[in-house]
């Protein structure tokens, strides 16, 4: 799969805006709700423990803070379709994976939305701000 090929086309589909960052990351600015957009990391990966090709998508929710209620977060991700939540470099971020030769543009096109979307939900909802 052609990670940049793909997030611009979808980027150019949905009046996003598209940056290459090398051929196996690329970054899309995707529209939400409220007049809002959410920035979202594109990156093709190997698997090691199964030795499979994947792309993570991933998007910043807020950095780690105390008082954030994991336990909560952990019980309402049961209700996602694709993400789920990380904590990467001392932020709490949403991520969806899957292995790039068992998945179609469609479905990585609504990982997208959906990771793009729950992360501006519960950024607004921790922070009650619009920071990434």
């Amino acid at each position: 799969m052609d990670l940049n090929a793909f997030m611009k086309k979808y980027a150019d589909e949905i009046g996003g805006q598209f940056t290459e960052y090398d051929q196996s990351h690329s970054i899309i600015i995707v529209p939400v709700a409220g007049n809002r957009y959410q920035t979202v990391i594109g990156i093709l990966r190997e698997n090691e423990p199964y030795k499979r090709r994947q792309i993570a998508l991933t998007s910043k929710v807020c950095a780690l803070k105390s008082g954030i209620d994991f336990k909560l977060l952990l019980e309402q991700s049961a209700y996602f379709n694709y993400s789920r939540f990380i904590i990467s470099d001392n932020y709490l971020q949403i991520e969806a994976s899957t292995a790039i030769d068992t998945t179609s543009e469609s479905v990585l096109k609504e990982m997208l939305q959906e990771v793009a979307t729950l992360a501006d939900q519960y950024e607004l909802k921790l922070t009650d701000s619009d920071i990434h």
